[in-house]
Formats: C-alpha cells, structure tokens, sequence
C-alpha cells in the first residue's frame, strides 16, 4: 500500500452491476464482502473514499417478483426501490464490521443542472468525508426519467470526482482496461496500460456494453475519464474481481489502464465544471466566424456586437450554448442579459451598446479546450 501525502487522498470508486452480481444476474454477497473490505483496507490506510456502486435494480427485481430483470421503467424503477434498500443494508453491515459508518446519497442529473442544489450535494459530500463516513452514491433510478438521467454511473462517478476534486477515479467492471481493438472480437487486441490522451482512434476501440446487466460500456467509460481528466483527475480502469485491485490501483501498479493527467490536460475550475458538463443550456447564441476564432484562447469574453441571432427564452445568468452562423457547437457560457434583453439590446445602434459584455470569458468554456462534447 502506497504511503499518502500530507495532503489526505481522496478517491472516487465506481463498480459496476455487472460486477457486483453472480452468473443468475442477483447480487453477489460475495462480491460485496470482497469490494467492501478492500476499501476498509483504503480507509484504514487514511484514503477518504466515496463509493459509487450500481446494483440497485439487480438485489430488487426478484423481490418484486420478476423472474429476469425487467426492462421496462416503471418495473426497473420498483426494483430499484426495493434493491436499493437492501444494498444499503449489506454495505452497511459489512462496513460496520470494520468499524466504519456508510451513508447514502441518491441523485440525479437535476441535482447537479441547478447550480444552487450542486453546490448542496458537494458541502454534503465534504462534510461526510471530513467525518470519516463512506458516502454510497447512485443514480435516484426509482423516480428519473430518461431525460434526466446520466446515462450510467460512469458519468456519475466522474461528475462526483470533479464535485469533491477528487485525486482519483476508479471505474471497476468485469475487464481489465481500455485495449486498441475489442478484445472480445480480436484476440491479438493490446491492453494500453497508460492513456496521456484520449484520440479518435482509442474511441474508435471502444465497444458497447460486455454484459446484459450493466448500462456501461467502454464508451462511456472512456467519456468518464475525459471528464475527470478536464477536472486534473487521474483514472484507472480495471477488472473488478481483480485481488486487492483497489490498493493496487492507488499504488499505481494494477494491472488495467491509467489515464494520466498532464501539464497539457485542461484543468477547469469548480466553476467552469459545473458550466461544462452540469448546467444544462437553456438557449443559444449565433455568433460571428471572427469571434468564434479567437475564443478558442480562453481569454475572450463574447460582447453584443459578436452576436449574430439569438434563440430560446432565457433569463440573466442562465446557461446557454454557443454555436457559429453553421450550427457548430463552440461551447457554453454564463449569460449577462435574458433573450429579452438581448433582441431589444440589437435593435439599438451605438458604440456603448456594441460593447456591452453579453458573457464574462471566466465564465466561457470552450469545446475546445476539452476534446469533449460540453453538456454531458
């Protein structure tokens, strides 16, 4: 086990279902006891930990009388229901056996749209791990509807990373890393043990899910780790069922795949993370091909006479999404003046109202600066 800085580690762990179940699709007590006690381990050695598991739709459909796993919403969501509760009670009571408390935090994708409600969720976040408590993360799966939902727990866990500014994520699932071909398909495929950046040919690689039981394939693994890495956090992706995979992985020595931060890797602040991959745009700018250039230095703010159209109803302080006289997305940003005020802003003429700052580049991402569509 690696030995921490003075500055205390904290890591955000991700396991997917496929991960946690047995070859029937119910949980797994076994699998449970084996990740629960690996991060006990981490804990004893001073890590703070956030656990993102999923698993709640799998330890419920039974349950709910379900003799497959359902697929439509409403069974899914009332097996989560059911399952939810009892994965709280298995981790509860394997963590409590190590003398450490878990607590549990369901979300979902509205809880981090509103700015007001993610600044909640990571004060909860930080208070819980300043106490030494495991916090237990998941998607809220018994009310959200599709169009509020993250997809996966993969993007959740790279979201909680950068709203906790994490040090590490871990994504855990049933291979053992990120390969140049799907190794499911190409026997001769490489495991890449070390990712400095993610290009169009690592994503043309990826697959879709390997499991019947999880949402996650290796796209979306791959966009976790984009995100954490905007973020300046360091992911590893490996195999579950792994021996002591989880102090391997913080001592850098699990076999998997590390995708390292570098100096060049864009490192956006809380403000800026929430803009990107949380807020939720609610409008548009069309702006002109000149400014759209000179943007891409993060050090231009966009002022009324760049705006060619304005589309959407919006109020001040709103997100909104930028795009080019082509429809090109360019990025997002906080806005100064609502739809309103923009359209009467641009039918009065004048050096003052020209120069009017419409949004602040500090609060300017720009697509790209992150090799990642903004807004996921």
């Amino acid at each position: 086990m690696t030995t921490l800085n003075n500055k205390q580690k904290r890591v955000v762990i991700k396991v997917g279902s496929s991960s946690l179940t047995s070859r029937h699709g119910e949980i797994s007590r076994r699998k449970l006891e084996k990740l629960a006690d690996e991060i006990a381990l981490l804990k004893d050695e001073g890590y703070e930990i956030v656990f993102v598991s999923s698993g709640a739709v799998a330890a419920g459909y039974r349950k709910l009388g379900c003799i497959d796993r359902p697929t439509s919403l409403p069974e899914k969501q009332a097996a989560a229901s059911i399952g939810q509760g009892l994965l709280m009670e298995a981790y509860s009571e394997i963590f409590l056996s190590h003398g450490y408390v878990a607590s549990q935090i369901l979300i979902t994708r509205s809880d981090f749209s509103d700015e007001i409600r993610y600044h909640n969720v990571r004060n909860t976040l930080n208070v819980l791990l300043e106490r030494g408590i495991i916090p237990i993360v998941n998607e809220n799966d018994t009310v959200t509807v599709d169009r509020l939902k993250f997809g996966d727990n993969d993007t959740l866990s790279a979201k909680v990373a950068g709203i906790i500014e994490a040090d590490q994520l871990i994504i855990l699932s049933d291979i053992d890393g990120l390969y140049d071909s799907d190794p499911r398909k190409n026997n001769e495929a490489k495991l890449l043990e070390k990712v400095y950046e993610i290009t169009p040919e690592i994503e043309k690689g990826a697959g879709e899910s390997g499991s019947n039981v999880g949402t996650g394939g290796m796209k979306s693994k791959i966009d976790a780790a984009k995100i954490a890495m905007a973020a300046g956090i360091s992911t590893f992706l490996g195999k579950a069922s792994s021996a002591n995979v989880l102090g391997d992985a913080v001592s850098g020595i699990a076999r998997g795949t590390y995708f390292e931060v570098t100096n060049e890797t864009m490192n956006l602040n809380q403000k800026k993370q929430w803009i990107a991959f949380h807020s939720g745009p609610e409008g548009e700018l069309v702006i002109n091909q000149q400014v759209r250039t000179s943007i891409s230095d993060h050090k231009h703010s966009i002022y009324s006479s760049d705006i060619e159209a304005v589309k959407g109803q919006f109020e001040k302080g709103a997100v909104i999404r930028i795009i080019d006289h082509q429809g090109e997305r360019i990025g997002l940003g906080v806005v100064n003046y609502s739809n309103e005020d923009l359209e009467r802003l641009s039918k009065i003429t004048g050096e003052e109202v020209e120069n009017l700052e419409v949004v602040h580049f500090d609060d300017l991402v720009c697509e790209l600066e992150l090799s990642l569509p903004v807004g996921v």
